[in-house]
């Protein structure tokens, strides 16, 4: 089971994270117009990705919807993951398609995906197609992109999708050390993520170690279990 956590932006932290077992960091590389908590610069976001142990991956979010720019993103960071996290369809199939051939083959393309109804389902099959990597998250109208809403969304759909995809799933949404368990019972994914849940309460860009570290021991009890 792949523990991820979002978003760090202190590089001793996301090093300590590394350090109890979360298996990618992840990270929001970039500033954008709409404001997403915890942006980094291109530079701050490499400092970070050369913090880590390589025991850790590193996910450098991105809610650009331009392919040269989210290249040249990837090139100035070095991250092990490029996570698009745009809504879906502002980086729609024909540029993921491009990101993934020109990316080089050692960083792997992770997308976002909203689980709504049953056009999620049809949504992730097509988009597993151009994508090494899927995160099902929860869209809320109104935020930019998918995710950092800190709401679950329906498991069962998230399910489905993971039973019909050929390729890893992460489960997000509204996770913590409390649901986490119960989570990866009912959905069967590759790995698990938690951004909202394990931040110091209402700051949107620290991160609470004690939460962090209970979500990873619960996330491994579960697979133990």
């Amino acid at each position: 089971m792949i523990v991820q956590i979002y978003a760090f932006t202190d590089p001793e932290q996301a090093v300590a994270a590394a350090e109890m077992g979360v298996d990618q960091i992840g990270f929001v590389a970039g500033h954008y117009g709409e404001k997403v908590p915890g942006e980094l610069s291109f530079d701050a976001a490499r400092r970070l990705v050369e913090a880590l142990p390589r025991t850790a991956k590193a996910v450098a979010l991105t809610m650009s919807t331009q392919v040269d720019e989210i290249l040249r993103m990837a090139e100035a960071v070095g991250p092990d993951f490029v996570h698009v996290s745009t809504d879906p369809f502002d980086v729609g199939l024909e540029a993921m398609a491009e990101l993934r051939k020109r990316l080089p083959p050692s960083v792997k393309l992770m997308k976002a995906i909203p689980v709504g109804g049953q056009e999620s389902l049809q949504m992730a099959i097509d988009f597993a197609a151009v994508s090494d990597v899927l995160l099902l998250d929860t869209k809320v109208a109104g935020m930019p992109g998918v995710g950092v809403t800190g709401r679950t969304h329906d498991w069962a759909i998230s399910r489905q999708i993971v039973a019909v995809v050929s390729i890893p799933v992460i489960l997000a949404g509204g996770l913590s050390p409390n649901n986490v368990a119960e989570a990866i019972r009912l959905v069967q994914p590759w790995g698990v993520d938690s951004n909202t849940a394990t931040n110091i309460p209402g700051d949107l860009e620290k991160k609470d170690m004690a939460r962090v570290q209970a979500f990873v021991r619960a996330a491994r009890g579960a697979v133990h279990a």
